[in-house]
């Protein structure tokens, strides 16, 4: 054997020697925590329409949205573009709400936020559009209320109020600090 084949050879071996610690290691796989587990949704779904029925089997609510992620781990629901349609047993029109972004939880209180709209079907009730940024519905009680200001619509007034809470059953309103109304009557 000549010099240059053994310098190689045992350039060879100490290259071995040295990395083989590094090939046998066990690779560290790091485990996801329960936490990172929760943030990732169960189920995710685009243009989704529900119906839910009230124990009786009427119609209580339904609810489209263009996307939709749900976890179920942290207890809630996620909406883009949420369109809610609620359903008062004593009145025969239904209530539309409308905003940019919604959350579901678990115990059927949903949390609009961003361009909430909420429209009265009935062309004789109190309230015809109330509009806020941010709005709290309980979907079994059909109660709704806000901290932030509104603007609630009628057929010849604009109430302007920061905060309200409003029983869509017996169509009680109350204004947390009213600001001002606008009375328009026609003639």
């Amino acid at each position: 054997m000549n010099r240059v084949t053994l310098s190689i050879g045992l350039l060879f071996i100490l290259v071995i020697a040295t990395n083989l610690p590094d090939w046998l290691a066990d690779e560290d796989i790091t485990p996801q925590t329960e936490t990172e587990t929760a943030w990732q949704p169960n189920y995710q779904a685009s243009e989704m329409l529900s119906t839910l029925f009230d124990k009786d089997g009427r119609l209580s609510h339904q609810v489209f949205a263009t996307k939709m992620e749900h976890f179920d781990m942290l207890g809630f629901t996620l909406f883009k573009q949420p369109q809610y349609t609620i359903f008062v047993a004593s009145q025969t029109s239904p209530w539309q709400v409308s905003a940019k972004d919604g959350t579901l939880y678990e115990d059927n209180r949903i949390q609009l936020e961003n361009n909430v709209e909420i429209r009265n079907q009935d062309e004789q009730g109190f309230a015809r559009t109330i509009r806020t940024d941010f709005i709290e519905i309980n979907l079994i009680d059909k109660t709704m209320e806000s901290d932030q200001p509104v603007q609630i619509f009628g057929q010849h007034y604009v109430i302007n109020s920061n905060g309200f809470r409003a029983n869509l059953t017996t169509q009680q309103y109350e204004l947390l600090d009213h600001v001002q109304t606008i009375y328009q009557p026609q003639p």
